[in-house]
């Protein structure tokens, strides 16, 4: 497989501001229960309390992103990696925002826009 080609200045500059422009976080995941009590893999703005709350005694403006719902099943994925993708969603939150820092670091444009909140 080849190599991908380089991020450009510009490349960095859209996904810098993509990163800004998203809900602030910190971000968590959350394992939550629907109405029927089935499993709600998401990710929100607030630790997840271990509670597994059931639909509708969390506040749904706290989800900025799910990865699992069971019942309607209309949020899932054919390998079952909610969990995993779930972690990724949230981490990305505060990596994309370094990752994009650090490279402009290491070209020497540290004055750049610094991470996004």
């Amino acid at each position: 497989m080849d190599a991908p080609a380089p991020l450009t200045d510009e490349e960095l500059d859209e996904i810098e501001e993509a990163a800004a422009a998203a809900t602030p976080g910190p971000w968590h995941v959350r394992q939550l229960d629907d109405a029927h009590a089935m499993g709600l893999v998401a990710v929100g703005t607030v630790p997840d309390t271990g509670r597994g709350e059931r639909w509708p005694d969390f506040d749904h403006g706290e989800i900025v992103a799910a990865t699992l719902v069971q019942e309607p099943r209309y949020v899932d994925v054919a390998d079952e990696r909610w969990d995993e993708n779930a972690r990724f969603i949230a981490r990305a939150r505060r990596d994309v925002p370094r990752l994009v820092a650090e490279i402009r670091r290491l070209r020497g444009r540290p004055d750049a826009t610094g991470p996004a909140r």
